[in-house]
């Protein structure tokens, strides 16, 4: 993980994440969190899934694990994942779906490719983030929704396209139920359309999926794979350079520090390490007719965090 300077007035860091392979074809970036930054509002964790390209036979085989303290929101931009999780929910997820998961106190999900599609050639291309859940809020039920792609309320202006996954922005707002005031949208942008990211959230960052971005009256292109933060109310009107799409996150930053561990976010230490001992024990709820699970790692060298 790395970052690299911008001159562009606004700008307050490029995070450029790195690319991980996990196997059989397919690889993710992980933009959040970072050794630079470990959050963008109550944005924990970010990653860009594939894109992958699966032979017939093969596809995505993500083994049960659990959550505490935050909410995964996936969101895809090709092909089909089949979420199973310990509260019952069976459900595949499409382009332009959104499927919501409260883990609060713990839940403990998989993600496969099903079998009907595993006959096949597929593909996968996505985005998956993580979104710490307020203090009051991180011993929540477990819960699940899954929303359709034509309950994603949509605004289509001079050759830009915003699809508001989560939050409020532009005058919509979405019906994705969250514990926190957010944003999290989906642009696609013809070659010179303008987008000004509105500066009511103090944290607010965009991840380049394709084309390019500059800002007008700057110098510079920001590329595919970076993750550009904006400074707190910095007023910028972002231009695409070619067909280009991205994705906005931001919000309020929360007043307590949050600690990470694997799939763990807890605004208390003592809880990681409660939620550590009970996934060794066995005393999470399991998935429904799934026999698998992932191990918990072994603990990582410190990382600091600015």
């Amino acid at each position: 993980m790395s970052i690299r300077s911008s001159d562009v007035e606004g700008v307050e860091q490029v995070i450029l994440p790195p690319t991980r392979d996990l196997g059989d074809g397919f690889s993710v970036r992980r933009a959040l969190p970072s050794a630079h930054r470990r959050m963008v509002g109550p944005f924990i964790f970010f990653d860009q899934m594939g894109p992958a390209a699966f032979r017939g036979g093969d596809g995505l085989d993500v083994r049960p694990h659990p959550h505490i303290g935050l909410a995964t929101v996936t969101y895809l931009l090709e092909g089909e994942i089949l979420h199973r999780d310990s509260v019952g929910s069976v459900q595949p997820i499409r382009p332009g779906e959104v499927n919501w998961m409260t883990a609060g106190s713990g839940i403990v999900h998989s993600e496969r490719t099903a079998p009907e599609l595993r006959a096949a050639n597929s593909a996968l291309f996505g985005l998956q983030t993580w979104i710490a859940l307020p203090a009051r809020d991180e011993e929540a039920e477990a819960d699940f929704a899954h929303y359709k792609a034509d309950a994603i309320p949509v605004t289509e202006d001079a050759g830009t396209r915003l699809t508001l996954i989560a939050g409020q922005s532009d005058g919509l707002v979405s019906p994705v139920k969250t514990f926190s005031d957010l944003v999290y949208a989906d642009l696609v942008m013809a070659d010179g359309a303008r987008y000004r990211p509105g500066v009511e959230h103090i944290e607010r960052a965009f991840y380049v999926i394709s084309g390019g971005i500059d800002v007008v009256g700057q110098t510079g292109i920001f590329a595919p794979g970076e993750l550009v933060v904006l400074k707190p109310g910095a007023e910028v009107i972002l231009r695409a350079v070619g067909a280009t799409r991205l994705m906005l996150i931001g919000g309020e930053p929360f007043p307590e520090e949050r600690h990470i561990y694997w799939n763990f976010v807890s605004s208390r230490q003592e809880r990681i390490e409660q939620a550590k001992a009970d996934w060794r024990a066995d005393r999470f709820a399991r998935v429904p007719d799934e026999s698998e699970f992932i191990p918990l790692p072994p603990d990582p060298k410190p990382v600091v965090y600015p």
